[in-house]
């Protein structure tokens, strides 16, 4: 993964997720959000070389004269290993280990082999039932409908079944990538490939856009996801972990 392609997919990330306001200091960029989305409302390095020691505490200060908690999203590598040592001595704890994963659109066609789903610019009722239900906790659920309602060029693909939808998934583009967000399946429509059809229907939407790649992020835990996405085609760029100061 080049230094521009790093860039490109955070800024991406960050477009993606709509934070209310953003800034950017040498190397890093800053959304600032009160959504219940972390990747809306953390401060994110806009490259995987060392970071200046010195920008830690100019993000805090951005980040508190907005009364906000500063939480860092930092990639898991060598080259953060001092600011990871500098954070666990202040008291900062680390969490949530995140993969960063990529696929090329057209490979992402041919593995899932799966019908479209129908796409709309908006997200409708049954689009964002699927996604806040079962198991989701419904304020969350909501404060994300309603930031990636405000990516730019986004596009909700959904799975329906009598009129009912099953399957749902966002995508967003920018910055040359296309991103794959809010993909959920209907408890009782599970194993049936419709996570397949939403894929398919955001890798086309890449293509249709000339953005032959794709990248999407899931929990390191998220073993049933993470299984989907390898079928599909997606392999590991690098991980990232959330830091923060306990509240």
């Amino acid at each position: 993964m080049t230094a521009i392609e790093i860039e490109a997919i955070e800024r991406a990330t960050v477009a993606a997720v709509s934070p209310s306001a953003q800034e950017e200091i040498p190397g890093w960029l800053l959304p600032f959000d009160t959504s219940t989305v972390v990747r809306s409302k953390s401060a994110v390095p806009l490259s995987h070389a060392a970071p200046d020691p010195a920008a830690l505490r100019e993000i805090e200060s951005r980040y508190a004269a907005r009364g906000l908690r500063t939480i860092l999203r930092l990639p898991a590598t060598s080259t953060f290993d001092g600011c990871r040592g500098q954070l666990s001595a202040r008291g900062w704890v680390e969490g949530k280990p995140t993969l960063v994963r990529t696929a090329l659109a057209q490979d992402v066609l041919r593995v899932t082999q799966a019908p479209h789903a129908r796409t709309a610019d908006r997200p409708d009722a049954g689009w964002a039932a699927v996604f806040t239900g079962e198991g989701f906790d419904p304020f969350d659920g909501a404060s994300r409908v309603a930031n990636l309602s405000r990516a730019p060029g986004a596009l909700f693909a959904s799975v329906l079944e009598n009129g009912v939808t099953i399957a749902a998934g966002m995508g967003a583009y920018s910055h040359g990538w296309g991103s794959v967000h809010g993909m959920r399946t209907a408890r009782h429509a599970r194993g049936r490939g419709l996570a397949g059809q939403v894929l398919a229907a955001l890798a086309q939407a890449a293509i249709d856009r000339q953005m032959p790649r794709l990248f999407l992020q899931t929990e390191a835990g998220n073993e049933a996801a993470n299984a989907l996405y390898t079928r599909a085609g997606f392999t590991t760029a690098w991980t990232y972990t959330y830091w923060t100061l306990p509240a």
